[in-house]
């Protein structure tokens, strides 16, 4: 618990200090394109939390300007989430991976803030909620967030479920991106 308080506050941290810094509002030209690489911190939820407190990810994002206020977006990575102690053993589950592939909308409603939403699929890339014969799930991936983005940064906060062959899931995420026009 601990080290998830800790997570929580770094990353609370860095979202004030890029919110609370004075920078050129940020407008989707029409038709420009974006690219963004960001660090994902995640928080597991439902059967997900039952074997891992904790994720990290990296991600990249390509964003289009469709008006001058909306972006449709195309975001890829890696998840890994860390396995957790199984009681008072020293025996840890394993880690979990997660290969996501969205597509999505970004629609700002100020100069700085919007409404995301996002949905895909998701590649299970270890087996430890494989299905018997041993094969590794794709799961429906639906996303909305809410973030901030300057001319160079975006920080989002989101809920991403995960659903599909009768194990649902879902995580809290919070990504810090790097980004810059093409």
């Amino acid at each position: 618990m601990k080290k998830s308080t800790n997570f929580i506050a770094a990353a609370l941290t860095a979202a004030a200090i890029f919110l609370g810094s004075t920078v050129k509002a940020q407008i989707v030209p029409k038709d420009a394109l974006r690219f963004g690489i960001g660090v994902e911190g995640l928080l597991p939820t439902g059967n997900l939390h039952d074997i891992s407190n904790v994720g990290i990810g990296g991600t990249a994002r390509l964003q289009y300007g469709i008006a001058d206020n909306l972006a449709l977006t195309l975001t890829s990575g890696y998840y890994n989430f860390f396995g957790k102690k199984i009681g008072n053993t020293d025996i840890k589950y394993p880690s979990f991976g997660m290969v996501p592939v969205k597509a999505g909308i970004k629609a700002f409603f100020t100069n700085n803030l919007y409404f995301g939403a996002e949905a895909g699929a998701g590649f299970e890339t270890k087996d430890f909620y494989a299905d018997a014969e041993g094969k590794k799930n794709t799961k429906l991936i639906l996303a909305p967030g809410i973030g901030y983005a300057s001319k160079s940064w975006d920080v989002g906060v989101r809920y991403e479920n995960y659903s599909g062959q009768d194990n649902n899931y879902g995580t809290v995420g919070l990504r810090i991106a790097y980004g810059f026009g093409l």
